[in-house]
């Protein structure tokens, strides 16, 4: 098959990234695909089921769901229903799998001028906001249940937007939804999708409350005995600590990039990285993926700068600007290898990291 990769991306296919015992060959054409049939927009989250099948979600509704074999050849492709596809879990209940899938609202748009692609109040803008949902759904694709708008369950204001970003389970059951393109509210549900409690926003008393940009949730199952939450507030720069209960309980810094939530390995917890911070802005092109020990340390920034303490402060980090544009979505198989997607990509497919 010929290869396909974006003219506008340079290819980075063989690099060594990471430091330490976190060093990766990136092998950037282990997923790609024939563009006329499976497409793809933006890589936004990967899972792996139970036969070791790598999931990956798009926003390119000719193919939501795009699904690979371990090897990187395409087993299936389907889902029309996500326009603004965003983020994937993947539960077994009862021994059977099930899919959580979280639309953050954003659609491209039909009126768009083929220029704009950051004015995201024009009319004319290359993707437009409505409102977002989540969905439960088999793993053939069957729907489960939706969950909707919080005004229709009088806990937003009709003026508060509800555009959510990430998604998890806890080992009871139930469900937390970070609205981080919207209200910035984490949201707790039963298994049943029924409401429970939510907190966060951007407006509380005590600042560590604040969640700014909280695009990625996850839960650490680590240490059975202390199992909490990790929410990343992204435009703080900083992942937050918070019980079930939603009670705050510690941050993780980390200066110079703009994270995402955790995705777990063993001991580890692995982030990825949309920007850097360079030039008091989110420089474009310049993403990373961040790996924590399991005392929530920096040990290696894959694409990244090495990553430096000095009187226990994490230094900054930064992109080193050769493998990735803005690391978004990604998982991690029974060897350790690392398969990454990535948020304007050029349209190009996921990269597979080996770990060496």
């Amino acid at each position: 098959m010929t290869s396909y990769f974006p003219k506008s991306q340079k290819d980075p296919h063989g690099l060594i990234v990471g430091q330490g015992n976190f060093q990766y060959k990136v092998d950037a054409h282990w997923g790609q695909l024939d563009p006329n049939q499976t497409p793809v927009e933006n890589c936004h989250d990967m899972v792996i089921d139970a036969k070791g099948r790598i999931i990956m979600l798009t926003d390119n509704t000719k193919n939501n769901f795009i699904v690979y074999n371990k090897d990187g050849s395409l087993a299936e492709a389907w889902g029309s229903e996500f326009p603004g596809a965003h983020s994937i879990e993947i539960v077994n209940e009862n021994g059977e799998e099930f899919l959580y899938v979280v639309d953050h609202g954003r659609v491209l748009n039909r009126h768009w001028d083929g220029k704009s692609t950051d004015e995201w109040d024009s009319h004319y803008n290359k993707v437009i906001a409505q409102q977002g949902f989540v969905a439960k759904l088999t793993l053939d694709g069957r729907l489960v249940y939706t969950i909707g708008h919080p005004m229709t369950i009088g806990i937003y204001q009709p003026d508060m937007p509800f555009r959510p970003s990430d998604i998890t389970v806890a080992p009871n059951g139930d469900i937390y939804v970070t609205d981080g393109y919207g209200s910035d509210f984490v949201i707790q549900y039963d298994c049943h999708g029924r409401y429970i409690h939510h907190w966060g926003g951007q407006k509380n008393e005590d600042t560590n409350y604040n969640l700014i940009n909280t695009h990625g949730i996850g839960v650490d199952i680590r240490n059975p005995d202390d199992t909490h939450l990790i929410v990343s507030s992204r435009w703080e720069q900083c992942l937050k600590l918070f019980n079930f209960d939603g009670s705050y309980r510690g941050r993780i810094d980390t200066p110079g990039a703009y994270i995402h939530g955790p995705v777990f390995s063993g001991d580890n917890f692995f982030a990825p990285v949309c920007w850097s911070h360079i030039n008091d802005e989110n420089a474009e092109d310049s993403g990373f993926i961040s790996v924590f020990d399991k005392n929530n340390k920096v040990v290696a920034n894959l694409g990244g700068t090495e990553p430096v303490y000095q009187n226990g402060k994490l230094q900054t980090m930064s992109s080193t600007w050769d493998v990735f544009k803005h690391c978004h979505g990604m998982c991690v198989d029974d060897e350790g290898n690392l398969y990454v997607g990535q948020w304007r990509g050029n349209q190009s497919y996921p990269f597979k990291l080996s770990l060496i």
